[in-house]
């Protein structure tokens, strides 16, 4: 920090010394020759320096608008984007699994619960790094702060390795799933070549997002992806809404636990999208804000899944048990086409934000991560992209993943361990008057607090990680069993 500090002086120090050119150029012995060439000098000076403050206005401003984001609206559009892509299209998946009553409860029951646990990382967030910046000002002003950063700094050393331990596992995962998300996706506009010829495809495309360097910069690509997958939500619930009736249509409901917890499972890894919450609070000007922009992320998300996963399983019914993903029950068309296309360029970005924290990770455990030549970090990534291509090619189980990696991961990282942090950090009442984050309005009292995160805990605990790692794991056993490892063309129609 030292050079970093004299670097600052330096700059500080030759600001004070640069030419005022707005002041007149002193006539030099009352001589014509002289005054003609200080007039030429100062007028040259005048247009260079014009020229060069337009061109940095025109950069800043082109930064501004679409690069270099840290609004709370850019957060909203981070949040957003991250929180639902590919999941959209496992819903009525799900709800085939669970029966409608029970897949509208566990949606709207995750998804509040999501928002509860994302405040909880808000006030570790706040407090962890308020207390590094009274240390040192510039603390972070290259470094960009990670949830184990948080767990280690306010907990100690076993907080940290959970935290390193479960949130990178979960987020490697969830990548992978959108690479197996590409595969699937794209098969429904071309079949000619196996889902798992696309998957390599459209894996080795994803090593492009190693060159987008933080959060702050998704802001046109996540306006973007909501877009898309705004259209795609309200294709899926207009198509099913006018397709023809399905004839002898069921809607069984549950017909065992394995499938009853598997769907349930696969709605807790939905919402488990506050896994980057650190990652995008940092990118913010004002980090406190992002507790509310979650929410509203979660209200908006709530008009895109609800209504496309009721119409979908309303009108298909007991099919979707065999179609883990809702494009494959409609008939190819020009929209369905656009819907497919748009989807699979919004993987791509939530690809590149979901993976940002792991190639953070990686960073730093290289030493790169506060290198000045950003190429060094770019090419530092690439082996995350490999490692993740890979497995995705090895189980591209999409639908049975997604509910093994919400039992085995999300239960812990973005549940259980916000929840019984919070509780440990808070457990002094020196602690709690200190605290940045004080009890919201409408609770006004951290026994109400504790008494939810006690309750999370609890259910987490009994649902989401006991019964569903029965299920889910079961479940995804069951698929490995049945197409093998490496699967050439999971769940694809045998051609005639």
């Amino acid at each position: 920090m030292g050079s970093e500090a004299s670097y600052y002086d330096h700059e500080n120090n030759a600001s004070t010394t640069t030419p005022d050119y707005s002041s007149p150029i002193p006539i030099l012995h009352g001589k014509a020759g002289n005054q003609s060439t200080g007039n030429d000098q100062q007028e040259q000076h005048h247009q260079d320096h014009a020229i060069l403050s337009r061109d940095e206005s025109w950069f800043g401003t082109f930064k501004s608008i679409f690069w270099h984001g840290g609004s709370a609206f850019d957060a909203w559009l981070n949040a957003t984007s991250t929180q639902i892509a590919q999941v959209l299209l496992t819903f009525p998946y799900s709800f085939a699994q669970l029966g409608l009553a029970s897949g509208i409860v566990f949606q709207l029951l995750y998804g509040f619960m999501g928002c509860w646990t994302c405040y909880m990382i808000t006030s570790l967030y706040a407090d962890y790094r308020a207390a590094k910046e009274k240390e040192n000002p510039k603390a972070f002003e290259k470094h960009t702060i990670q949830w184990y950063e948080v767990l280690g700094g306010l907990l100690g050393p076993y907080w940290r390795a959970a935290g390193i331990f479960f949130n990178t596992a979960l987020l490697f995962c969830t990548a992978t799933i959108q690479v197996i998300a590409c595969g699937s996706t794209v098969y429904y506009i071309n079949d000619s070549l196996p889902k798992r010829t696309w998957t390599i495809i459209f894996g080795a495309c994803c090593i492009i997002t190693v060159l987008i360097p933080t959060a702050h910069n998704y802001r046109v690509l996540s306006f973007t992806g909501i877009l898309m997958t705004t259209y795609t939500a309200w294709y899926l619930t207009i198509a099913a809404g006018i397709h023809d009736k399905v004839p002898n249509v069921t809607h069984s409901g549950p017909k065992n636990i394995v499938q009853y917890f598997t769907g349930a499972t696969n709605i807790l890894y939905a919402f488990g999208g506050h896994a980057v919450t650190v990652e995008i609070m940092h990118a913010m000007w004002k980090p406190r804000k992002f507790k509310l922009v979650y929410l509203y992320a979660i209200l908006y998300i709530f008009t895109l899944t609800l209504p496309s996963a009721i119409t979908v399983y309303w009108r298909f019914g007991d099919t979707m048990l065999h179609s883990a993903n809702a494009f494959g029950v409609f008939p190819k068309n020009k929209f369905r086409d656009a819907a497919v296309i748009l989807m699979l360029m919004h993987q791509f970005i939530e690809f590149g934000l979901i993976g940002l924290p792991v190639f953070l990770i990686w960073e730093k455990f290289l030493g790169v991560h506060h290198s000045k030549y950003y190429i060094l970090r770019a090419i530092a990534r690439i082996p995350v992209v490999l490692a993740i291509w890979f497995i995705a090619i090895m189980i591209p189980f999409f639908g049975p993943i997604n509910s093994a990696v919400g039992s085995l991961l999300v239960t812990f990282s973005v549940y259980l361990i916000p929840c019984a942090a919070h509780m440990v950090v808070n457990s002094k009442s020196t602690a709690r008057k200190a605290a940045i984050e004080q009890p919201p309005r409408w609770i006004r009292s951290w026994t109400v607090v504790y008494v939810l995160n006690s309750l999370i805990i609890v259910w987490v605990v009994i649902v989401g990680f006991g019964f569903g790692v029965y299920a889910s794991v079961k479940n995804l056993v069951d698929q490995i069993d049945t197409f093998g490892l490496f699967a050439r063309c999971y769940q694809c129609p045998k051609k005639h």
